[in-house]
């Protein structure tokens, strides 16, 4: 890319969690093209390279993804094309036209079993279909040997999408009593943050991002700082809910995840240390509790 001329990006997804944050905080940057379904099918990878060729950006940031857990056991075809095929050929293309590829990945690539924060040397076991999908996803990547960031995150909410917080803020109102699972263990990240984060590090390359990018490639965890429980979490939704007087929740009840049998098995343990991420770029993201406080108004 030329200094003179302005930084091209092509964010897919803009319509999911992380993707809405990223149409507007990457728009600063440059010549953003944002798009989504039904504009580009993901289900239909093969159009992809002409879709890059044809816009030639410098970047490809991919926030899309097929993020129906349970579902995904039954509809395992269409997983790995969104999952697998779809960033293969993104970064096919990337490399053809020496782009920087951006990817979001998973938590659930690891099989929750360490019982301590995951780091990117530990390998990965992924337990259900969404996880080995994404997992291969990112070896699709990693094996093309291009110029690209895999950044892996963890328990995502938004409070503009459907989420863990908006469902808990919905409970609450509707119930008298909550159960919440304590054996799950991540490390909740604001959507808005992760977004945030992602521009920051665009920029701190200047003008022309892509070598400090590419002198860095590789897999990266980027998540809300800490770990915590779903019970945990949902406590610190409700204290901090603007508007508790409208909760009809009189006591939770702190239960395992037995008591909710799901289609997909899901890993148990799955917080990440992103330490590596900040001594790559002297970024992290607040701690989740802080992020929280934030996504729901308490600190503007």
């Amino acid at each position: 890319m030329k200094n003179s001329t302005p930084l091209k990006l092509l964010l897919f997804g803009k319509n999911g969690q992380v993707g809405w944050e990223l149409h507007r905080t990457l728009i600063v940057l440059g010549d953003l093209i944002a798009i989504d379904y039904p504009e580009v099918d993901f289900s239909r990878p093969e159009i992809l390279h002409e879709i890059i060729r044809h816009i030639k950006p410098d970047i490809i940031i991919n926030a899309s993804a097929y993020t129906a857990v349970d579902r995904a056991e039954e509809e395992q075809e269409l997983a790995y094309r969104v999952n697998t095929v779809a960033p293969r050929m993104m970064a096919e293309a990337a490399k053809m036209n020496q782009a920087v590829l951006i990817h979001f990945s998973t938590d659930y690539v690891y099989d929750g079993e360490k019982g301590a924060p995951y780091t990117e040397e530990d390998t990965p076991n992924p337990i259900n279909v969404y996880g080995a999908t994404k997992l291969e996803g990112d070896r699709a990547i990693q094996d093309l040997n291009g110029n690209y960031l895999i950044l892996r995150t963890s328990w995502v909410y938004s409070l503009r999408r459907d989420s863990f917080v908006t469902k808990v803020l919905k409970w609450a109102r509707t119930n008298s009593e909550l159960r919440v699972v304590t054996d799950q263990i991540g490390s909740p990240t604001w959507a808005r943050s992760l977004a945030e984060t992602v521009a920051l590090l665009i920029a701190k390359g200047g003008k022309d991002p892509i070598p400090m990018i590419a002198g860095r490639a590789g897999v990266y965890h980027l998540a809300g700082n800490g770990g915590t429980s779903r019970f945990e979490w949902a406590q610190a939704i409700l204290e901090n809910d603007l508007h508790k007087e409208e909760q009809t929740v009189q006591r939770m009840v702190a239960t395992t995840s037995d008591e909710f049998p799901t289609p997909a098995k899901r890993p148990l343990y799955t917080a990440l240390n992103c330490n590596r991420f900040e001594r790559a770029f002297d970024l992290r993201l607040p701690d989740w509790k802080t992020s929280l406080l934030l996504a729901m108004g308490e600190i503007e």
